[in-house]
């Protein structure tokens, strides 16, 4: 069960007095006495892209936590006010140089977070490359185009998920 009143944010953004927990709606909250903020632990969500060409799938091996070191679909986290597919593009482009264009859902997945900031809600789309030279950048050491049958060792539910989509 998630943590609805965490103590680590102990001061308003509002008008930085110290919060109290205190019940709102169904759980404990952190909220203001001053100015009746009320902090609501908001998921984080991520949005990646599947990239098939030429029957090999695209990855980006992670080089920071969690799973550094492993390999995983292009995806970052959805920043506020922005189009989830406009994020997977923009992921896509940071993480690889390659320019694509969504073609539609695969799925969204729920994930437990465990060993470092993550996605609670990971939104997966199938895009299709559109141009652009494959170069790793961002928050990934390398990147490249796998065959099903030569696949490195994955991160996440997601990837593993997704690929065996894939496969079958």
């Amino acid at each position: 069960m998630t943590n609805s009143a965490p103590e680590e944010f102990a001061y308003c953004p509002r008008c930085a007095a110290p919060l109290v927990t205190r019940p709102v709606m169904d759980k404990p909250r952190r909220t203001c006495p001053e100015c009746g903020f009320v902090y609501f632990t908001d998921p984080k969500v991520g949005v990646g892209v599947l990239v098939v060409a030429q029957d090999k799938v695209l990855l980006v091996r992670r080089s920071v936590p969690p799973e550094k070191g492993k390999w995983s679909i292009p995806a970052g986290f959805l920043d506020r006010g922005e189009d989830p597919r406009e994020t997977a593009v923009r992921e896509a482009l940071e993480e690889t140089n390659l320019i694509v264009e969504i073609e539609g859902l695969v799925d969204v997945y729920y994930n437990v977070v465990t060993g470092g900031p993550g996605a609670s809600v990971f939104i997966l789309y199938r895009a299709r490359l559109l141009g652009g030279e494959i170069r790793a950048g961002d928050d990934a050491d390398a990147a490249a185009f796998f065959g099903l049958d030569e696949l490195p060792e994955l991160a996440f539910a997601s990837t593993r998920d997704a690929i065996a989509r894939l496969k079958s």
